[in-house]
């Protein structure tokens, strides 16, 4: 391809490229990048020595085409909504205040109190099944013992926890 070629194809068909990708983009200043882009890879393809292009102005639009589906997927991707700053401050701030955290603490230290005086396997019981999440059956087979007896130490368990989490 000579320049003169591309010259003359760039003359003949820049402006209803141009038009074609404004219309589409509803953006003139994006359109003419574009138009430069396609215009650039026509070139490319010559360059390349890869298979000639045979109908310029088919391969141009198709180009174009591509362009801006590509355009318009990254600003999808990209777009977020501006938010001024003012508009955060009057967000409710959703961690605890320094007394929840403080009472969530002491009912902790309470739980942690009333499991230590729970016998050995009755406190081995309820830390698999209840803070685990090991099932009855997965709780009995880790223990070597049956499920009914994990149903009878757990029973014993809550009942010790409720007892001493009452509200003094």
């Amino acid at each position: 391809m000579t320049g003169k070629t591309l010259k003359g194809l760039f003359v003949a068909h820049r402006r209803e490229l141009h038009a074609y990708l404004t219309e589409k983009l509803k953006d003139a200043d994006i359109a003419a990048d574009l138009t430069q882009e396609a215009f650039l890879r026509y070139a490319e393809q010559h360059a390349c020595g890869k298979a000639p292009v045979t109908h310029g102005r088919s391969y141009l639009y198709r180009t174009a085409h591509n362009l801006a589906i590509d355009h318009v997927r990254l600003r999808a991707r990209q777009k977020t909504d501006a938010i001024a700053d003012d508009a955060f401050a009057e967000m409710a701030d959703d961690r605890p205040s320094q007394e929840d955290e403080a009472d969530a603490r002491r009912k902790l230290d309470r739980l942690r109190v009333a499991v230590s005086e729970l016998p050995e396997r009755t406190r081995e019981v309820f830390v698999l099944n209840r803070i685990e999440g090991l099932t009855y059956p997965e709780t009995a087979s880790r223990l070597g013992i049956s499920e009914s007896s994990v149903q009878k130490h757990l029973s014993k368990a809550l009942l010790h926890v409720t007892r001493r989490l009452r509200p003094q």
